[in-house]
Formats: C-alpha cells, structure tokens, sequence
C-alpha cells in the first residue's frame, strides 16, 4: 500500500470523495503543514496553527496510479482559490499536495503544469510541498459523511 497527502479545503467532502476511488483502501482526516504539535479542531480553525485540513490516503498502487489520484484532487475543489474553498475561508482551507517522494513530488508539479491552461485566465495556487508530520483529525471526524448523511460539504 502507498499514501498520498491531500488539502483541498473542507476535509469531509475530500475524504468521502477519495473513499469512492476504487483501489483507495482508506482516507483519514487530519492537519498537516503546521507548527503545533498535535493541534486539536478548535485550534486549527483559529488560523493560527499553519495547519491545512488534509487528507492522508491510502491506495493499493496496483489498483489505482498516485497520477490518477493527483487528477482526482484537482477535479473535486477549485486549486485557483488561495486560502479557501467556497465558504470555507482562512489557510486552513488551502490547496495543497504533500508530497512523500521524489516521484510524487514530479508527478504533482508535471499535472499542476500540464492542467494550468484548464484554469486559465486563473492561476492554480496549490502549493506542493514535502511532507510535514501528518496529525488524524478527532474521531468524530473521520467517515463524517457515513454518520451523517444529510450533512452538507462544497464538494
């Protein structure tokens, strides 16, 4: 199994979305990116931490290219929006791939290139950065959308 680290605002919406890739065996909810330790919910939100709601992904590389899920993040959210997704406002909201190697690192920078004139006249403002220490969101966030269906997410 492999991983992939994806912020695309709110997680909810991000993890469900994943969750529906078949070869995706699971997704976790999380904060990535910031400079407390182990931040809670309610510390993210302020927009002091540095955090990005993230999703961390786990897929059988067989079954499913880390390139089809990169595909897959930039179709589920709009990586023009800096520091947002619809109504969703502040850094934490942020596009951003979180790279675990060297190749993941390549293949995000040659499909940001290639789907840039797609956006066009926006600019893609998803950052790609290295991996930082991913934290797993409380557990009431995690399979939001499995306990509560009829909650409502911009994804």
């Amino acid at each position: 199994m492999n991983q992939a680290i994806f912020a695309a605002g709110c997680f909810w919406g991000v993890e469900y979305a994943f969750l529906q890739v078949p070869g995706v065996t699971d997704a976790e909810s999380g904060y990535i990116g910031g400079h407390t330790e182990n931040p809670t919910y309610e510390q993210v939100c302020t927009d002091k931490t540095g955090h990005a709601e993230a999703v961390r992904v786990t897929f059988d590389p067989a079954q499913v290219t880390y390139e089809a899920l990169v595909r897959k993040f930039f179709a589920v959210h709009d990586p023009t929006q800096l520091n947002r997704q619809g109504p969703d406002v502040g850094s934490q909201y942020r596009s951003g791939i979180f790279y675990l190697n060297e190749e993941q690192k390549e293949i995000a920078e040659q499909l940001k290139k290639e789907l840039q004139p797609s956006f066009h006249p926006k600019t893609i403002a998803t950052e790609i950065t290295a991996v930082t220490p991913f934290y797993k969101a409380e557990e009431y966030h995690q399979r939001y959308f499995e306990k509560h269906p009829n909650a409502v997410c911009h994804i």
